[in-house]
């Protein structure tokens, strides 16, 4: 398992950091991060929103690939509809530079309604701008003189310099949730940003249509959470910033309404009834290290990424501090050793 940690550089109204304060320290954490052993930092978009989700990840990214060595770093995901494709190559192919060949750029569609009205761009075009951007975005890491007429997005004679480090490109990463996206992202080969063990299947199944093998392509799975010693502590510290996150995320899944069910989303208890409601969205654990270890041996029988949403909007950094120091002491050493004994045999 590779463990990623998410960082979405939020605040709410229980901070009092700046923002210039905020995204420091949120820096200095993913900095942390690399010497506790995490593999990957997790990077995430969203556009409007008064908390400040981080709506420009790579600058972000940018940033942390100069103060760091060895984690990579990854988009998960950037809203290609909303975006450049050109811009995009360019900007991860710099961060590639940047950081030596240890950028992941994952892609999507986008879903809230409210980002594609403030960008003028039709809502009903994003599954359209996604597959032509990542198409443009592949060619211009691996070929010169592109010349594409699309009916979203035109190309002419660009060639991209410098090229990424990586060859023949950086991993592309496709976030979905529907069936139909995929399915397109298996069969293009590309990597996959998922949402449990069902959606798996379909991506795997998809890869071999695709006449790919999915022994060599990668699944990455979300999971917020917040780790401490005893749940209680766990629950106290971080309940309000976990409400204030999914009550966010189902105002924006109920009105996006994409996948049958979604309005469900938006039905969260209110704080003091949360921690008691039964299983969480987007399989959240908030608890001890055993309890997150036993959520990620569920996830070890089709993903091979965790994103890990340590960083709760409005939660201290010196406390987001404490819970990742837990699951570098506890979990992480835990899969490392059963990875060890393995191989071992």
């Amino acid at each position: 398992m590779n463990f990623g940690l998410l960082m979405s550089f939020r605040n709410s109204s229980r901070n009092e950091l700046s923002y210039s304060e905020l995204y420091r320290r949120h820096i200095d954490l993913c900095v942390e991060a690399e010497d506790l052993g995490f593999d990957t930092i997790w990077l995430t978009e969203h556009h409007f929103v008064e908390d400040g989700y981080s709506p420009s990840m790579l600058p972000l990214a940018a940033a942390i690939a100069t103060r760091t060595k060895r984690i990579r770093i990854g988009t998960f995901v950037l809203l290609m509809p909303l975006h450049n494709p050109l811009h995009v190559a360019e900007d991860a192919a710099t961060i590639d530079v940047l950081s030596n060949g240890r950028f992941d750029l994952g892609l999507g569609q986008g879903y809230v309604p409210r980002e594609f009205s403030g960008f003028n761009i039709p809502r009903e075009e994003r599954s359209r701008r996604l597959r032509e951007g990542v198409d443009i975005v592949r060619r211009l890491f691996t070929e010169d003189h592109v010349t594409v007429e699309g009916r979203s997005y035109t190309v002419r004679d660009a060639t991209l310099y410098p090229k990424p480090v990586q060859q023949p490109h950086p991993p592309i990463w496709i976030g979905a949730r529907s069936r139909s996206a995929t399915e397109r992202a298996g069969r293009n080969g590309y990597h996959l940003a998922g949402i449990g063990a069902e959606q798996a299947q379909i991506y795997r199944e998809a890869l071999r249509a695709g006449g790919h093998n999915p022994d060599v392509f990668n699944i990455a799975e979300l999971c917020f959470g917040y780790i401490a010693n005893k749940k209680e502590k766990a629950w106290d510290e971080c309940e309000f910033a976990l409400h204030h996150l999914l009550t966010r995320y189902g105002q924006w899944i109920a009105e996006a309404n994409d996948v049958p069910g979604d309005e469900n989303f938006a039905r969260v208890p209110p704080v003091g009834e949360l921690r008691n409601s039964g299983p969480l969205g987007f399989g959240a654990v908030i608890g001890t290290p055993d309890e997150l270890i036993a959520k990620i041996e569920q996830m070890e029988g089709y993903a091979t990424h965790l994103a890990l949403g340590l960083a709760l909007p409005g939660i201290e950094p010196k406390k987001i501090r404490a819970s990742m120091k837990l699951v570098s002491e506890k979990v992480i050493p835990h899969f490392r050793r059963r990875s060890r004994k393995r191989m071992a045999v």
